[in-house]
């Protein structure tokens, strides 16, 4: 088969799921989210400390932002140009594929579209801790033929010669590679309420190598994009109510009918189209700093597409640990913060670029901030707006993007019920305690 490319953003959410360009009929589900470095998961080191694994988390977001960036400016090329970092995920879930059911533990991202796990037979597989999967040993996998919808909506697909078979093959920047053949499953999701979808497309990759992290076993897009599961539900809606760093509980994402967010509190913001269409794109008017409001500036363009900043002018991303914005906005609003907070500053973690950073032992008053977006304004405490990164030292978690996208990340929606839906192009913010059913 010839080989085919198309850019996938780096791993963010860890969980294994898959679909079908059919529509699937589905009442919903809702299903945990193991933190990364918690206790219950495969990546937790014992030997670190909190901080220790804080501090892994922010030079994640680093590079995950660098990665956003080099897929942007890399559409329509034939590669990711960004390492794969081994295990950099955030979370981790179990779910079963096939018949007879069989568990696995994989990787999922708000900000990738294909979904794919390793299968026998191998011409090449990176070493994982779980079995690999038997297609052969199951009686509902079938090879989707390059006449089908979910072949043709592959950006670039490669056929087999009789037509019979549709190959996929993905290449990214540090040599890594995966390839093998679309086809569709049975999966099933959650053990208290579990449902289950059949005729699910995934790539069954038979040859993959690289920096692949053997705690997992494939990539799973929850991206915009057509081949994403997002897409793929009767109902194209997602939600989750993501932990504070510090909690080791597990937080909670859910799909299809569950995923509704509503309510008194609710604010919803429109989703922007621009391409690709995997990221999720919305527009920030300004940023209050206590009662005072700052209008969003900035030159950097997040898609090619774009004729200005004024609409879709920031990614969200469950992915992303901080939250990114354009130097000069930026600027503006960390002036206000310091002269709200009025502490004396500090030096803060070097290489991550966050300030302005205070002794944690300081008498602090830490303002409210409120993100304005299109229809909304969505208020932060300081759980969302600073982090302390030492038992000294506590930091701003905005930043500067450089010349990165502006990123709306996860600390900062820590605490909320954040439901994209698809059908709708919006997603919604409710306040919510997250440790609380």
């Amino acid at each position: 088969m010839a080989s085919t490319n198309k850019s996938q953003p780096l791993l963010s959410i860890i969980f294994l799921l898959f679909t079908t360009l059919h529509p699937l009929k589905s009442s919903g589900v809702t299903v945990d989210l193991v933190p990364r470095d918690s206790p219950s998961s495969p990546f937790y080191n014992a030997s670190k400390t909190y901080f220790d694994r804080l501090h892994d988390a922010l030079e994640r977001s680093l590079t995950r932002a660098n990665h956003i960036k080099s897929v942007l400016s890399n559409l329509g090329g034939s590669k990711i140009q960004t390492q794969i970092i081994s295990g950099g995920g955030s979370y981790l879930m179990n779910v079963s594929i096939g018949t007879p059911p069989v568990e696995v533990l994989g990787i999922a991202d708000t900000g990738s579209d294909l979904i794919w796990t390793q299968c026998l037979p191998c011409t090449e597989c990176f070493e994982q801790d779980l079995p690999i999967f038997d297609p052969n040993k199951s009686s509902t996998y079938k090879k989707v033929s390059c006449q089908s919808s979910t072949c043709t909506a592959l950006e670039h697909a490669s056929c087999s010669n009789d037509g019979s078979t549709c190959g996929y093959s993905y290449s990214y920047g540090d040599g890594s590679q995966t390839s093998g053949d679309l086809s569709t499953e049975t999966l099933t999701i959650g053990s208290k309420n579990p449902a289950s979808f059949n005729k699910i497309a995934f790539g069954c990759a038979h040859d993959s190598s690289g920096t692949f992290d053997s705690s997992s076993s494939g990539l799973v897009g929850l991206g915009g994009g057509a081949l994403s599961l997002v897409s793929q539900l009767d109902e194209k809606k997602l939600s989750y109510c993501l932990l504070p760093f510090s909690s080791n509980a597990s937080s909670k994402i859910s799909l299809g009918r569950d995923a509704v967010v509503s309510g008194s509190g609710t604010v919803k913001t429109p989703l922007v189209s621009k391409s690709p269409d995997t990221f999720y794109y919305l527009t920030l008017e300004s940023i209050s700093v206590g009662h005072t409001r700052i209008a969003y500036k900035g030159s950097t363009v997040i898609s090619p597409d774009a004729t200005s900043d004024t609409k879709g002018n920031i990614i969200i991303d469950s992915g992303t640990t901080l939250t990114y914005l354009p130097t000069e906005f930026y600027d503006e609003v960390s002036s206000a913060v310091e002269k709200a907070v009025g502490g004396q500053t500090v030096e803060g973690p070097s290489g991550l670029g966050l300030s302005p950073c205070y002794s944690a032992s300081d008498d602090l008053n830490f303002p409210d901030l409120t993100a304005h977006f299109d229809g909304g304004d969505v208020n932060l405490g300081s759980l969302n707006t600073f982090v302390r990164v030492s038992e000294d030292v506590v930091c701003f978690s905005l930043t500067q993007a450089g010349s990165n996208p502006p990123i709306y990340g996860n600390l900062a929606q820590a605490n909320f019920l954040v439901g994209y839906d698809l059908d709708a192009g919006t997603v919604s913010f409710l306040p919510k305690d997250c440790t609380k059913p």
